[in-house]
């Protein structure tokens, strides 16, 4: 039986008996739901109709390893963040409707939480919370802004609050931090240990995954793929940074390539210079900002620092390297953290996520084209994609919950054709660049 190695991290801890791929469909099947992708969006949305609906059956296909694109690669955030903050939303749905989404976001890290330890799912999960840093004061102002707009959407102190530079500095000590903003609502974990837990997960609950299984086309409920047709009563499309490469779904969602780096594991003597006990993600607030964790093994994976678009959003493996965004990352490390001295690089990776045109996460049911979706969460996805999931398999089944009355935003405005979508990404990477940029100088 083969055995994949998977990209990155956190594959490099899975037993090999979690990287032997699932079997490819025998022959043509019919199921009464037929999910396309086995990333995290795909099993949330099993777990809860196989729970909720057990009458119903789950068929989930995948084209190479259940987690193997962007839930097996991330940086292991599990968090209440949204990828456009509340002012689009609360414009766009009004100002409660804003407060719920992100009500729902925060909650889900617990719900999370509450899955990981009722299905004994072990994948290091931890609750930290998260810190923001500001390292000079036009980030400092800017975090200032963003919690008084927290404020005036009703998320007291309890949900966020601001720290000055000693007490920032007391929880990890960052060269040049200003201050920071804290929140408790996020957890740490490894994405591919979850990802590959909960796919066994769903099959204990009776759904059928099918691992080496490319789909070539989705036509009102038909799901044709390179091993036989799947047919279901409803299809639920949640392939995220892949979906452009679907036919007819390429201006749906833009793919981006984010990358990441982590150290060999640290000695003690760097922990007790630093701190960094409670193992909160972190990170820092320039525009093409640096996100990171503490690892169950005292690493630091870190990533950001820019993106690459592929242009026609035609991903490919060679978008998941970047030798110029792993040297920022690098040197992003060395200059934050000034006491890892000479400490080796043992991981370098990459992988698409995905946005919708509003920047908004979007979830969604069309009955008559027998096809339901889920998506663009932006980088934020390992919570979110928990509440899409609840969501579609509420939706599917015909309940009114307060997840399907949450403002996705459902079908909305399709991304520029080319070159446009090229040159509009590659534009405003470009102005975030130069305003990060700009910043430094000021704050020299």
């Amino acid at each position: 039986m083969e055995i994949i190695r998977g990209p990155g991290l956190w594959w490099d801890g899975l037993a090999e008996t979690q990287r032997r791929p699932r079997p490819a469909p025998a022959n043509d099947t019919t199921a009464d739901v037929v999910i396309v992708g086995a990333g995290f969006t795909g099993l949330w949305t099993a777990y809860y109709l196989r729970l909720l609906a057990p009458e119903r059956s789950v068929i989930v296909v995948e084209r190479r390893l259940a987690g193997y694109g962007a839930s097996g690669r991330n940086c292991g955030w599990c968090s209440g963040f949204l990828p456009n903050g509340l002012d689009g939303l609360a414009r766009e749905h009004g100002r409660q409707a804003a407060m719920a989404m992100q009500r729902a976001a925060i909650e889900t890290v617990s719900e999370v939480e509450r899955v990981v330890a009722a299905e004994r799912i072990d994948c290091g999960i931890r609750r930290g919370g998260s810190r923001l840093l500001a390292r000079n004061r036009a980030q400092a102002n800017r975090l200032a802004r963003t919690m008084a707009r927290l404020r005036s959407f009703g998320f007291g102190p309890e949900d966020y609050r601001l720290l000055d530079k000693e007490e920032t500095s007391r929880h990890l000590a960052v060269s040049q931090v200003v201050g920071s903003a804290y929140t408790p609502h996020c957890a740490v974990l490894n994405p591919a240990k979850l990802v590959r837990g909960l796919a066994a997960v769903v099959e204990r609950h009776g759904a059928v995954i099918h691992e080496q299984t490319p789909v070539l086309s989705i036509d009102r409920g038909r799901v044709r793929t390179e091993h036989g047709v799947l047919e279901g009563d409803m299809v639920v499309l949640a392939t995220e940074g892949y979906t452009a490469g679907l036919p007819g779904l390429r201006r749906e969602l833009a793919p981006v390539h984010s990358h990441m780096i982590a150290t060999d594991p640290l000695p003690e003597s760097f922990w007790r210079q630093v701190g960094w006990a409670d193992r909160a993600t972190v990170a820092d607030q320039r525009h093409h900002f640096a996100y990171m964790q503490r690892t169950e093994d005292d690493r630091i994976a870190i990533g950001g620092r820019g993106i690459t678009y592929p242009f026609g959003s035609r991903v490919s493996s060679a978008g998941d390297r970047s030798e110029a965004i792993w040297a920022r990352l690098r040197h992003a490390l060395a200059e934050m953290f000034p006491q890892l001295g000479k400490a080796g690089i043992s991981h370098r990776w990459g992988g698409p996520i995905a946005f919708t045109r509003t920047m908004e996460p979007s979830a969604g049911i069309d009955r008559a084209r027998r096809l339901a979706w889920a998506g663009g969460y932006g980088g934020d996805g390992v919570a979110l994609s928990n509440l899409a999931g609840r969501t579609l398999a509420h939706l599917i089944i015909g309940i009114d919950t307060g997840e399907t009355r949450l403002p996705w935003a459902g079908v909305g405005r399709r991304w520029e054709p080319e070159p446009l979508r090229w040159l509009g990404v590659r534009a405003a990477s470009a102005l975030a660049h130069l305003a990060d940029f700009y910043a430094d100088r000021l704050a020299r």
